[in-house]
């Protein structure tokens, strides 16, 4: 996530069919792969990532460049375009032969590094996937130029090798950086397929399986080769969402969650903890992506703007207290694939840690909105947070019984009444930590039928309710039972049931 245009960013999501009599274990994960640049949110970003590695289908970890962050060819070859970062905030740089790149960089490697130092403790904890497992899916995309899709790269490879295979579902990808090396992988499948007889219904097959997460088109190949070409092509390029991790987000949420932006907070739950926590990028921490980066001033404390601005650096945003929370601003492309329990990948109405997209009103088209805009979603800050927090707990914690871990739900995922029938919901939760549990069942108005509807006990797991009399045959409701221990931090896992009215 990059810059001005693009702090406000939110949420990402998607589309599957669900069997009445299925339970919430037996939901499959969501196939990703992460495309990003070397912007200090995207490293931030991807520490949390490959915390929540067990709850998706990682499938590849690519460097990405931007119209922020390219490499250049290594040949003294010169680059241009015109009103891109290096020609605003009053710079006047001419063509240069790289931008904002270190020569030697590494920053998914190093990531993956940490990670490999805390398997040991992670794999106590959840099925997380091997060390060498990670480092097989990490590539090279298109980082030579902003914006140059004129060859393949073996990012663009793998992500082709996946858009072309046969498993079934959804291919979620994102794009922290530009869409370079996704635009060149779906641009070399062009190349090679269209004219030949199967070309439509491929074409039609990827349009429907591939579904790109953006952080903003951040080098233009989104707008100039993927929507004129794929305009059928699944995409969320949106904005705001429920948990804000943007460049300034602490100065967005409510007085109760700036807590979990704190400088005291992050130091005791985060900064502190391991190989992974250590690399969270904090405001004042001494470090920079890029050396001499003018753009880089957030490892510095106890400037004002003006004296930045007097030591050559651009200051976009205010300067905050050392240690406070930096940015995430990628994170909202998948906070809605983890799993959560709330199941906000099957569909982008569905609404979850990052947001949802709120259904068409005539002349309008569906869009996000920002969470605080968004009278529906209640405040997911202090779970996520939390989870994140523990979770970087586990990467330090060898023994199982010393860290926490998250209730366990079993239920229907649907159930079908009529009007005015009492339903019987029969659900199970338990704690594998023997915490004990605070339960709750709310209404979350993100169906069809938006009346209100009141669950008979909503502090017990099994209970019932009676569909309202005015809900309409078609019309789905929506109810999420949540659970959160008592353990430190309290952890909480939701579960998502959606009545259909006959």
């Amino acid at each position: 996530m990059k810059k001005l245009a693009y702090v406000l960013s939110v949420g990402c999501l998607m589309c599957m069919m669900v069997a009445c009599q299925a339970t919430s274990d037996d939901q499959g994960k969501p196939r990703v792969i992460i495309t990003c640049d070397p912007e200090l949110d995207d490293l931030n970003s991807l520490i949390r990532l490959v915390l929540y590695a067990p709850d998706m289908q990682l499938e590849g970890l690519v460097y990405a460049s931007s119209q922020y962050h390219w490499k250049g060819d290594g040949k003294g070859t010169k680059w241009f375009v015109d009103g891109r970062e290096y020609t605003r905030y009053g710079l006047n740089y001419g063509p240069m032969e790289s931008w904002r790149w270190d020569p030697d960089e590494r920053f998914i490697d190093d990531v993956v590094d940490a990670y490999t130092a805390c398997y040991p403790n992670l794999k106590v904890h959840a099925d997380y996937p091997t060390p060498e497992y990670m480092r097989s899916i990490v590539r090279i995309g298109n980082i030579e130029f902003d914006g140059d899709i004129s060859k393949d790269s073996p990012g663009s490879d793998l992500i082709k090798e996946k858009i072309l295979d046969d498993v079934p579902g959804k291919l979620f990808i994102t794009a922290w950086g530009g869409c370079s090396t996704i635009a060149r992988a779906l641009k070399s499948i062009q190349d090679e397929y269209e004219g030949q007889n199967q070309w439509d219904a491929l074409k039609e097959k990827i349009q429907q399986k591939v579904y790109l997460c953006m952080s903003g088109d951040q080098d233009d190949t989104f707008a100039k080769y993927i929507k004129p070409n794929w305009p059928e092509i699944g995409v969320l390029n949106i904005r705001g969402g429920t948990v804000p991790l943007a460049y300034g987000a602490q100065n967005r949420v409510s007085e109760e969650d700036k807590v979990y932006y704190s400088a005291e907070w992050l130091a005791a739950n985060i900064s502190s903890r391991g190989p992974l926590g250590g690399m969270y990028r904090l405001w004042g921490d001494g470090k920079q992506m890029v050396k001499d980066d003018v753009m880089d001033y957030f490892g510095l404390s106890g400037y004002t703007a003006d004296e930045l601005r007097q030591m050559g650096y651009v200051v976009w945003m205010p300067p905050q207290p050392k240690g406070m929370f930096l940015a995430e601003g990628d994170t909202f492309t998948y906070l809605n694939l983890l799993g959560n329990g709330l199941r906000a990948y099957e569909d982008d109405s569905y609404g979850g840690w990052g947001g949802r997209k709120q259904p068409h009103t005539e002349g309008q088209t569906s869009t996000f909105v920002l969470g605080a805009a968004d009278t529906v979603m209640p405040d997911f800050v202090p779970a996520a947070q939390n989870d994140f927090a523990e979770r970087i707990h586990w990467s330090v914690t060898p023994a199982y019984e010393d860290a926490n871990h998250h209730p366990v739900i079993k239920a229907p995922l649907s159930l079908k009444g009529k009007p005015g029938e009492t339903l019987t919901i029969k659900a199970k939760v338990t704690d594998p930590d023997n915490d004990e549990l605070s339960i709750k069942w709310w209404s979350f108005k993100v169906g069809s039928y938006m009346g209100d509807v009141v669950v008979d006990n909503p502090s017990v797991a099994s209970t019932s309710i009676t569909i309202p009399a005015d809900a309409e045959p078609g019309q789905t409701i929506h109810l999420i039972l949540e659970a959160t221990d008592h353990g430190t931090p309290a952890l909480t896992h939701y579960h998502r049931l959606i009545i259909q009215v006959k």
